[in-house]
């Protein structure tokens, strides 16, 4: 993974145009400008234009959007301007709706934001929340940010994505989770569960972390099954799969350990502390390690996809579209997001 420059801009692709992404954008850029500054809004400026006239009312700090042509253009903008590249066609965009025009639109930004960021014009990626729906029903052939980017990459990399593994990590204070699998029915969730996708994951991380934090990391393992496994009683995926992985790991000098009971292992990750503390628990499927990361306080969780060639971060949330145009969006997670892209 590559590590981000204070010498080039942040992509930030303006999501969904028709959820909150562009307005968690732009109350980022009015309350707080020092951590926005360099940051380069990619996605259709007509839409930045007419959120920035709507929330003009709701916001203390006056905000102006200025369509610039190259990334570093956005590095001589002063406070209050928010630089934004128009790469989208214009569409009739309903606030609130899952349509196939918003669908595209919010594609062709990441699409855009992803190449950009891979031809070094960037230092980093931060990606507003799409809505998958809307993916689909503009015939995008992936479910999330996270394919699309691994497909990015490998394209440019000339590489088959199978060779270009990425993991999805959440943070949120106190607890970051890897996930084995992502966004796949818990039935395939559960077939992915092998001792060689679990000892990729595991690799993944020990490869990743030094450009994060500048030394290995510690990882915990969440076994798959109730008490993980109870010696065998409630399935045998910890003694035949995932303890297997562990061992693997550690010979190849990764520090893990594990599979430890997915009940009380993310509890037992924030309570540790010191040397005993692991950096990163690694969760089985999905929900298993979302629903502990989310539980923390969704508005200060980070999502980050380790493995790809760039630095990639995103809003731990999605389109929101209930509350979408009602100037109710929290920009904390876009912020948290935007801070973590720098490694900070």
């Amino acid at each position: 993974m590559a590590q981000c420059s204070d010498r080039l801009p942040i992509a930030l692709s303006m999501g969904d145009p028709a959820g909150i992404g562009p307005e968690t954008i732009l109350k980022a850029f009015a309350l707080h400008a020092a951590d926005m500054q360099g940051v380069c809004v990619i996605g259709n400026f007509s839409v930045m234009q007419r959120q920035q006239a709507y929330l003009s009312a709701h916001l203390r700090s006056a905000i102006q959007c200025h369509k610039v042509i190259a990334p570093a253009d956005a590095l001589q903008l002063p406070t209050g301007h928010v630089p934004v590249i128009n790469v989208t066609t214009d569409a009739d965009i309903q606030t609130g709706r899952v349509t196939a025009a918003a669908g595209r639109m919010a594609a062709d930004a990441v699409s855009w934001a992803a190449r950009a960021v891979l031809r070094n014009e960037f230092s980093a990626l931060v990606t507003a929340p799409l809505h998958k729906k809307a993916l689909s029903l503009a015939g995008v052939d992936f479910p999330g940010h996270t394919e699309m980017l691994q497909a990015l990459s490998a394209e440019h990399l000339g590489l088959p994505v199978a060779k270009v593994p990425v993991r999805m990590m959440l943070s949120s204070p106190g607890l970051r989770v890897v996930l084995v699998s992502i966004h796949v029915s818990l039935r395939q969730a559960i077939d992915a569960v092998t001792t060689d996708n679990v000892l990729q994951t595991l690799d993944i991380i020990h490869r990743s972390w030094p450009s994060l934090c500048g030394r290995n990391p510690r990882i915990w393992v969440a076994g798959l099954n109730p008490h993980a496994g109870e010696e065998g009683l409630f399935g045998l995926e910890e003694i035949q799969v995932i303890a297997p992985a562990v061992t693997r790991a550690r010979v190849l000098g990764i520090q893990v350990q594990g599979p430890f009971p997915p009940d009380t292992v993310f509890m037992q990750a924030r309570k540790a502390r010191g040397d005993d503390a692991p950096d990163v628990v690694v969760a089985m499927y999905h929900d298993q390690g979302l629903i502990p990361v989310k539980f923390l306080g969704i508005e200060h969780g980070v999502n980050q996809t380790l493995g790809l060639p760039f630095v990639r971060t995103s809003p731990d949330h999605g389109t929101a579209f209930d509350i979408a145009g009602q100037g109710l969006a929290d920009p904390r997670s876009l912020l948290a997001a935007v801070r973590a892209a720098r490694g900070q």
